[in-house]
């Protein structure tokens, strides 16, 4: 069932089935404190690993009295909570394939997903009833068994204990192979018709414990997204296997206070959030008077390090301490990450881990670890996969190549896609990116954004965006192309630099006797409000 492995935490085996990572560290963790988070009535509830097992054979139990046994289809809208958790494990142990849907997307996509995937079931929340109560009147809908689970979980709830009462030990029983599909999950792309990405068991379980290698960790706060891949990696599996408590959030709007009282000593999040964690360390500093103090301390905690002395969590203590006194590292992901904020989050004693992945590698492809780390990599590959670059041309640059055990067996119902995405064993993941001697990943950009120039140069905007938002006053950067020019167009920090519309063309300029001239900027544009963003927080290209 598990083979040991030499790896960074030689204690962290690899599971075949996500049924037995949850039962495996079910039973492990027994009455420890498993999750804390807030009921619908943001009441704080808190649950031990026995008390959540209860829950999910309960609710899979129930599910199997309904008839959802064998690889049924079970679809998720929902916010975070902790009953939507609850069902995401039911239907894996169960042996069923989960749907997990991103409910920020429009009813229409939703519909259509349903409608593609033939879904057995729909589990969902009750912001959301108004929604389901379209998708039931829809004629195109397959006929499924809708369930509230904000209005009657407890009664789901008694009906599969009932069912345990008298000898149903269906969810136990169930037989899950790892090559069993696991997983639909639709992809998140806003410039084509969402795939659905088939992720097995053996896909998701090789994953997570190549994650949970890469990084140890104690309790942590979760905020991404459920039906997210990252979160599965990083919250939903890694406490069974690591057997530790999270808080899990319902969003990021109070990430502050979240992690004032509840103290992590890390968590994942895409780029956006560790951005605003710094830029508001230093918006502080400015506004209590204090910049001057905060540069003097980088500056002797530097010379010190230089030393090989490291003061950096007691000069820093103040933020740490803003952050809950525990946070020592920050594993980022989802979207490119300028450099000077992991450098600078370094300064201050938190690491910042970044990685790269995508949802047909379930998702994790490569990350920095611990004492294996190079700022504005995205690191090594995990131990369950192995990368190539493909047609490198003369820098190195070409489209990455992925294969291992946490690869996609391909899109449901869509034998064309699938065809077109691998090459061989070798994913095409359509990012592009180079190789550096120590088999560090550096990131240069999507194949599909390329902007391809009448001259036949081909310019990826990402690289012209990273350098560019490092800009002290730039907070965001689109570049793309129009009639064969390449534009900037900039979303600007006016609050704390008033005179940045006056400086920004300079400073283009100065960039652009930086670059080749083919890689120039040709015209800047300035916007006053963000630009819109994806489901998962990316800046939504529509200049493709």
């Amino acid at each position: 069932m598990k083979k040991k492995v030499n790896a960074a935490n030689a204690n962290s085996p690899t599971y075949s089935t996500v049924k037995e990572i949850v039962v495996t560290g079910a039973a492990k963790g027994g009455d420890k404190r498993q999750f804390v988070f807030l009921d619908k009535n943001k009441k704080e509830c808190e649950r031990s690993f026995n008390q959540t097992w209860a829950e999910i054979n309960a609710i899979g139990t129930f599910f199997s009295v309904k008839g959802l046994n064998g690889q049924k289809k079970i679809a998720i809208i929902g916010e975070n909570c902790f009953e939507w958790m609850i069902v995401y494990y039911a239907t894996l142990v169960g042996g069923n394939i989960t749907v997990p849907m991103d409910c920020k997307l429009p009813a229409d996509d939703l519909a259509d997903q349903l409608i593609r995937c033939d879904c057995d079931a729909l589990v969902y929340t009750g912001k959301f009833v108004d929604m389901v109560e379209g998708f039931k009147a829809d004629p195109n809908m397959p006929a499924m068994q809708y369930f509230n689970i904000s209005e009657d979980y407890e009664a789901f709830m008694a009906e599969g204990n009932a069912a345990l009462a008298a000898g149903d030990t269906s969810l136990v029983d169930a037989e899950v192979k790892p090559d069993d599909l696991a997983c639909i999950a639709y992809t998140s792309g806003t410039t084509a018709k969402s795939k659905g990405v088939m992720l097995t068991h053996k896909n998701i379980a090789s994953n997570c414990s190549s994650a949970c290698r890469a990084h140890t960790g104690r309790h942590a706060i979760g905020f991404l997204p459920l039906n997210h891949t990252y979160a599965w990696v990083s919250a939903l599996f890694s406490s069974y296997i690591l057997t530790e408590w999270g808080y899990l959030c319902d969003g990021i709007g109070n990430i502050q206070g979240d992690l004032k009282k509840y103290k992590p000593y890390n968590f994942s999040g895409v780029p956006l959030v560790v951005e605003t964690i710094y830029d508001r360390i230093w918006k502080t500093a400015r506004k209590t008077g204090r910049e001057d103090i905060l540069k003097k301390g980088l500056k002797i905690s530097k010379t010190l390090m230089k030393l090989g002395i490291d003061k950096r969590r007691k000069i820093f203590k103040t933020i740490i301490d803003n952050l809950g006194g525990n946070l020592n590292m920050i594993v980022c992901g989802g979207a490119n990450l300028d450099p000077k904020y992991e450098e600078g989050m370094h300064d201050f004693g938190i690491e910042i881990y970044n990685g790269y992945g995508m949802t047909e590698c379930s998702p994790a492809i490569t990350c920095n670890k611990p004492g294996k780390f190079k700022f504005g990599s995205v690191g090594t590959p995990l131990d369950c996969c192995e990368i190539k670059i493909n047609n490198p041309d003369e820098d190195g640059v070409g489209e990455i190549y992925v294969r291992g055990d946490n690869v996609m067996v391909g899109y449901y119902n869509d034998p064309e896609a699938t065809a077109a995405v691998f090459d061989g064993e070798w994913l095409k993941t359509g990012d592009h990116g180079r190789i550096d001697k120590d088999g560090f990943l550096f990131m240069v950009g999507r194949k599909k954004n390329l902007i391809c120039l009448s001259n036949g140069k081909n310019v990826s905007p990402e690289e012209l965006e990273d350098r560019l938002s490092r800009i002290d006053y730039v907070k965001e950067v689109l570049v793309y192309a129009e009639d064969n020019k390449i534009i900037a167009e900039f979303f600007l920090n006016e609050e704390d630099y008033p005179d940045a519309r006056s400086r920004i063309d300079a400073d283009v300029q100065n960039f652009n006797r930086s670059m080749p001239l083919f890689k120039n900027i040709n015209k800047v544009r300035v916007r006053d409000e963000e630009f819109p963003k994806t489901t998962t927080l990316k800046i939504a290209r529509k200049y493709n």
